[in-house]
């Protein structure tokens, strides 16, 4: 097994045309600074510049997709498809956060509901006591005090402690009643929260049904892929198509942000072989193994994970393509400067825009099986330029480290 890999027990749906429009924002997380330091007339000049760069970018990815639909319409089905599965699972991750903040704090107000009624009891018993004690004492009491007491001091504090008898009474008689009503608030509040539970069952079984139906029209759609693929031993004229569709997206996108570069006084060359593994996972593909044929060479490293574990950054940089793409399904590319790349596929679901800075370790996209992958894996590849870079010679610390 190569250095720095070993053996682990172990999208939010991003329309297209969103994600390439949401890179175009690279720049103006530095604008409102300068806009405020040079005034308006500059950020227009940046505004009119950036629709220039959406507009070069729209129509890089138009006729990225146009070209692959050409070559295979199953391609752009399938793509359809996993960019629905994306969806429906950060979907489902979204309802499961609600349905566990739900649940807990069902359990809070359970236990505070408990409390209540456990303070409730107390206060009642102790209010029942003094209710006894006072009819006891008979109803006349007052007048007792009145008729049996001949000295005018004993009887002025008598009075008193009667007064301070009463109102603690009547504090004692609030207070059950104010509980009462807090217990009937937080009951109903209890009953709010189980029926919002069972809301949520419910759209989360409706949500799995309905990626459960996706999945399966992903597994159609792979299996005629794959038959027609073999029957026309066209596997390697794919790969290759799909490699230069990769290689033509870097090259534009390094050429439309090259008015917007990356300046580090930390270089990403400077961390050559301290860089972190992006998942843990067992190696699937080496880098410069054969895949398919002699003719083509794995550019980076595939590792298998389990499906949903957190992606992580594996440098300082900024996001500049999140969507999908053939071969590579859910891809995530990040520029960290001087033309250094590293870029993570067959993802899950994707958790950054494009335009978004991350840092070392940040979460970047979840483990997955798109662009027709058999398994859950990652797709992890380290360029500079148009040259490949062995992703061992960088990353050698394992997650955690």
């Amino acid at each position: 097994m190569a250095p720095g890999l070993w053996q682990s027990a172990h999208y939010t749906k991003l329309p297209v045309m969103k994600a390439l429009q949401a890179l175009v924002f690279i720049g103006v997380l530095v604008m409102p600074v300068q806009a405020q330091e040079t005034g308006g007339e500059l950020a227009k000049i940046k505004e009119q510049e950036l629709e220039e760069v959406r507009n070069r970018i729209s129509a890089l990815k138009q006729s990225m997709d146009k070209s692959a639909a050409a070559r295979d319409r199953l391609t752009g089905e399938l793509q359809e498809a996993e960019v629905e599965i994306a969806a429906k699972r950060a979907r489902l991750k979204d309802l499961e956060r609600e349905r566990d903040y739900a649940t807990k704090r069902k359990e809070e107000l359970d236990a505070q509901l408990a409390r209540r009624e456990a303070e409730l009891d107390d206060e009642a018993a102790e209010l029942a006591e003094q209710v006894r004690a006072a009819y006891m004492s008979g109803s006349q009491e007052r007048i007792k005090l009145l008729l049996n007491q001949r000295d005018p001091a004993t009887l002025g504090r008598l009075m008193a402690y009667y007064g301070y008898l009463n109102d603690y009474r009547s504090a004692n008689i609030e207070s059950v009643t104010a509980a009462i009503r807090e217990l009937a608030a937080l009951r109903s509040e209890v009953a709010a929260e189980e029926a919002r539970i069972a809301e949520l069952a419910r759209e989360r079984y409706e949500e799995l049904t309905r990626l459960n139906e996706a999945q399966e029209r992903r597994q159609q759609l792979l299996s005629g892929l794959r038959q027609r693929l073999a029957d026309e031993g066209r596997e390697v004229e794919r790969l290759a198509a799909q490699e230069k569709d990769l290689s033509r997206l870097i090259a534009e996108l390094t050429t439309i942000l090259s008015d917007y570069p990356i300046n580090s006084e930390d270089p990403f060359r400077e961390h050559k072989g301290r860089l972190t593994w992006p998942v843990a996972g067992t190696l699937l593909h080496d880098f410069g193994q054969p895949r398919a044929s002699s003719q083509l060479k794995w550019n980076g490293v595939v590792l298998a994970a389990p499906r949903g574990r957190e992606v992580r950054s594996v440098y300082h940089g900024r996001v500049v393509f999140a969507d999908w793409l053939a071969g590579l399904g859910l891809l995530v590319i990040v520029d960290h400067g001087e033309s250094y790349m590293t870029l993570y596929g067959y993802n899950e679901t994707i958790l950054k825009n494009a335009g978004d800075w991350v840092a070392p370790g940040d979460v970047i996209a979840t483990v997955g099986d798109s662009g027709g992958q058999s398994q859950a894996s990652l797709y992890f590849e380290l360029r500079r330029g148009t040259q490949h870079l062995d992703p061992r010679d960088w990353v050698t610390r394992r997650p955690g480290e």
